[in-house]
């Protein structure tokens, strides 16, 4: 339940502070006594797309901490901790990073990684990831979320996510002017949008939301394929990674918060291949093969 309510609450507030935003500039306001105002409506649409999806790059490692309970090791209390920092370190330095916060958080097998940045990132694992793998096929999923990171991954996301959202916002709102127009045509066009509109709108922003996933989704899986060769690299052998995913094919990944799920190792696939952020273990070790 805290992990829902916080993204609830992250994703209100980022809505409360851009509509605050868009009222101000006026950006809002994309209705004329002649029509619609397509400039200033994609002037709203870009702020909005955008915006969201940048705000939340931006807290994405604090809302990961909070919503996973991740702790950020400062100092090594064990020789777990110790192998686990000296391993993204090494990591790190072959990709040319600079070193990423790691963090322990309690949960079934999962690791993520995420940031504003190559050089401002988190590398998480689980407890349960750390107590089930061996320290090779541990090492497998490290080098594979430290590749997230060295492939811009989160930033490339963020855009990708921010342009589908902003073709949403224009056409949801393009659709709404045109039936509301219909519906009331022979009467007072000039008083600004009824209920058609606003009908439309909703409808519209649901439906398109939906189909622009499955582009978001598709991206997220092609990244998924990359990790994994960058992994390899990292190791010198596609063989652990293998491994590791063969392993992962007989675990049940943990659950990871909605806002983070697609920075995991593991994500469930959806009831439809189209909405998975993960492409399926036996395709991600087939394309090691032929990669090998």
């Amino acid at each position: 339940m805290k992990r829902i309510m916080l993204l609830i609450g992250t994703n209100l507030a980022i809505m409360l502070v851009l509509g605050i935003v868009s009222t101000l500039t006026g950006a809002h306001k994309f209705f004329t006594g002649s029509g619609l105002d397509l400039g200033r409506l994609l002037f709203f649409a870009l702020l909005m797309g955008f915006g969201g999806s940048f705000i939340s790059l931006w807290m994405s490692k604090t809302i990961a901490k909070w919503s996973t309970g991740a702790r950020v090791i400062e100092t090594p209390g064990n020789s777990t901790e110790f192998w686990l920092l000296d391993t993204v370190r090494r990591f790190a330095d072959k990709a040319g990073l600079s070193m990423p916060e790691v963090a322990i958080y309690d949960g079934e097998p999962n690791a993520f990684a995420t940031g504003a940045s190559r050089n401002s990132s988190l590398v998480a694992v689980s407890t349960g990831l750390l107590q089930t793998m061996t320290r090779e096929e541990a090492e497998a999923v490290i080098a594979h979320e430290v590749a997230h990171i060295a492939n811009g991954d989160m930033v490339t996301l963020t855009l990708i996510q921010g342009v589908v959202n902003t073709f949403v916002i224009f056409i949801a709102r393009v659709v709404g002017w045109l039936v509301d127009s219909a519906l009331r045509r022979g009467s007072d066009e000039h008083s600004g949008p009824g209920i058609g509109y606003t009908i439309t709108v909703v409808v519209c922003d649901i439906v398109f939301g939906i189909l622009a996933s499955i582009i978001v989704m598709y991206f997220s899986r092609q990244r998924e394929f990359r990790a994994d060769a960058g992994a390899a690299q990292l190791i010198g052998s596609p063989r652990p990674m293998m491994a590791a995913l063969r392993r992962l094919g007989g675990m049940e990944a943990g659950e990871l918060p909605q806002n983070i799920a697609t920075a995991g190792i593991n994500g469930r696939p959806g009831w439809m291949e189209l909405f998975s952020s993960h492409p399926p273990i036996e395709q991600r070790i087939a394309a090691l093969q032929r990669g090998s």
